[in-house]
């Protein structure tokens, strides 16, 4: 029987399909690779945002959690503080009794820190906290920790159950007495470049002598 081979025509056409199949393979990886590149940014940004806001809404619900926050309780509410070098202020404050992760403590980490966040024009969002077992908690500033520069604004929702909407104010709002009220929600608006976003933190509370929904 006879074996017949490849004639040099049939290898030059197949050198040829080869040859345009990894050009063309080799043009669409680096076209995609183009477009990956530009979106870098966006993407980058959008994993950013939501970083932020998926760590303070998992630190606020840790702070609702027993034996944190027990019923009947206001684990997430206000309190007036006073940053290093500025004037008191309303801030949402919460209590983690055994700090997160981005605090650095100067020596062995304390329990029972009170966290408050504040955003500061052109620098981002910050967390102010110390804990209440230091020596001088009461008269020395809480530490501060940047939590991310690109935190241009905060603001605060309430639901008005009159109306059955929601408003959205620039400050903490306070009672007819003065005292301040705790929002159901905080918008941050975060921006970097011509890019702009805007995310909702649930503030979660303690059901009234019910178990923690949570």
């Amino acid at each position: 029987m006879t074996r017949r081979g490849f004639t040099l025509i049939e290898v030059v056409l197949a050198m040829a399909l080869v040859g345009l199949v990894l050009v063309g393979l080799n043009t669409f990886i680096f076209s995609m690779s183009e477009l990956w590149g530009k979106n870098a940014d966006v993407r980058l940004f959008d994993q950013h945002v939501r970083a932020v806001t998926r760590f303070l809404q998992r630190e606020m619900i840790r702070a609702t959690l027993p034996p944190a926050a027990a019923v009947n309780a206001t684990p997430v509410g206000v309190q007036k503080i006073t940053p290093t070098g500025a004037s008191q202020d309303n801030l949402v404050t919460y209590m983690e009794l055994s700090g997160n992760r981005i605090l650095s403590w100067p020596e062995s980490p304390l329990p029972e820190v009170f966290c408050s966040l504040q955003v500061r024009r052109d620098k981002g969002l910050f967390m102010l906290w110390h804990s209440d077992l230091e020596n001088h908690f009461n008269d020395d500033p809480p530490r501060e920790t940047l939590v991310s520069p690109f935190v241009t604004d905060l603001s605060y929702d309430y639901f008005d159950t009159d109306f059955n909407k929601w408003t959205t104010e620039t400050a903490i709002r306070t009672d007819s007495s003065g005292n301040p009220v705790p929002p159901q929600r905080l918008r941050l608006k975060f921006a970097y470049e011509k890019l702009t976003r805007e995310a909702l933190v649930i503030v979660p509370a303690v059901a009234q002598g019910l178990p923690n929904p949570w």
